[in-house]
């Protein structure tokens, strides 16, 4: 035997017994925003967890793929800055798939579509044209959907007014500092109308199909992780699972 040769076949085969073992099927350790501040879609409880639609759509895709989510809360401003920063991978948060967007982030398919509606108080009389929404003063969450068909439609005739959150554009229409509020109807409807606050507000005017749909958002070279989530969602549907969840929060179905 050459003498020689036994170091390297024991550094070897002491290299086999040291080296750390890899678990194969390891869950991909996958961080995902939402707002926390949106009911019913996504919000924070009493005891500061995040909960709602979204976190438990997110919850429910992530068990689907077998990914090992930690979900966490990121001001709607500055949202898609933390995804592109790579504070966390995913974006899962009732956000709306636009041109715009899609300039900066790729979406994945839809997991629901509700179109958006204007409130006002019960027994307003508004017509939904430039004319007759002259003079008016009417609020949105920034940086959504509705701000943009806002600005682009009637803020050179009204007074369009936007805010950090949902709740504060729902605040000062009760106050009667807005005439009208446009949102998502399931929005409105979750955490307005339904709640004593909204008793004396109603859905006024047509219902406007804004984007295409609601999805979930990465980076646009997270093409993996991005079909990755497209099973989930196609998985979670056929398998019954989202109309669960969807059931949790509405008597209808928002897909």
């Amino acid at each position: 035997m050459n003498l020689r040769a036994i170091p390297l076949v024991f550094g070897l085969l002491l290299g086999l017994v040291t080296a750390p073992v890899l678990a194969a099927d390891a869950p991909q350790k996958i961080r995902i925003a939402t707002e926390g501040a949106y009911p019913p879609f996504n919000y924070k409880a009493p005891d500061g967890t995040l909960q709602g639609f979204d976190v438990d759509i997110a919850n429910a895709v992530c068990a689907e793929a077998h990914l090992d989510c930690t979900i966490v809360a990121q001001d709607w401003d500055g949202i898609i800055p933390g995804l592109l920063a790579r504070k966390y991978d995913a974006i899962v948060a009732s956000m709306a798939i636009t041109e715009e967007r899609k300039k900066k982030v790729a979406f994945t398919d839809k997991y629901y579509q509700m179109p958006a509606r204007f409130v006002a108080k019960k027994g307003a009389n508004f017509t939904f044209t430039k004319d007759g929404l002259k003079g008016k003063v009417i609020g949105a969450q920034r940086s959504t959907i509705h701000a943009s068909y806002l600005m682009e439609n009637y803020a050179d005739v009204a007074d369009v007014k936007l805010y950090d959150t949902q709740e504060n554009v729902t605040l000062d229409l009760t106050s009667g500092r807005l005439d009208l509020v446009l949102a998502s109807s399931a929005v409105l409807l979750g955490s307005f109308l339904n709640k004593p606050e909204g008793v004396d507000y109603a859905f006024v005017g047509p219902e406007l199909k804004l984007g295409a749909g609601t999805a979930i958002a990465v980076r646009q070279n997270d093409d993996a992780l991005r079909e990755t989530f497209n099973k989930a969602i196609a998985a979670i549907r056929a398998n019954g699972t989202y109309q669960k969840i969807n059931a949790k929060y509405f008597d209808f179905s928002i897909y």
